[in-house]
């Protein structure tokens, strides 16, 4: 079988950034799938379930109510390798173009407070598995990246 595109990322090189992992043609439109890696792989230890499964709630929540950005919302969920999250946007895109709505939803889990939205037994089917306090410091840990955040970043390594 063919190798798949995220598999053929140097991920010896690969640092935390925005990258776009792949655009695909679904009738006349185009599909952007972004690569939102927050860890650097096989360098530092990858996120725990709990964390990402609270950033997941909230960020999910956040783009799905963004006012400019909620109508291109196809997916936001957590890479298998718990290194990053994948976003899938409609419209053909650059990591500069989600640069802001990166920043806005990062800066959003940072300063979360309260109840993690969709955080019940009725609403999720593991609702206990959740840590506020650790995604809020990865959330804060990463926007310090994307606030600084050079060119090398946004596009995948060679």
């Amino acid at each position: 079988m063919e190798k798949i595109a995220s598999f053929t990322i140097d991920h010896l090189l690969l640092q935390p950034g925005i990258y776009v992992s792949r655009l695909d043609r679904v009738g006349v439109e185009t599909i952007t799938t972004f690569d939102l890696r927050m860890t650097s792989p096989n360098e530092e230890p990858v996120m725990n379930t709990a964390e990402m499964h609270t950033i997941e709630h909230l960020a999910a929540t956040f783009l799905r109510n963004h006012p400019q950005w909620k109508d291109r919302v196809i997916y936001f969920g957590p890479m298998g390798c718990r290194t990053g999250f994948y976003l899938l946007l409609a419209g053909q895109l650059t990591s500069q173009d989600i640069l802001p709505l990166m920043q806005d939803m990062f800066t959003f889990i940072r300063d979360f407070e309260g109840e993690v939205p969709g955080a019940s037994a009725k609403d999720c089917g593991n609702y206990l598995d959740m840590n506020l306090p650790m995604a809020k410091y990865l959330a804060a840990n990463y926007l310090r990246l994307l606030k600084n955040i050079t060119p090398d970043r946004l596009v995948y390594p060679k």
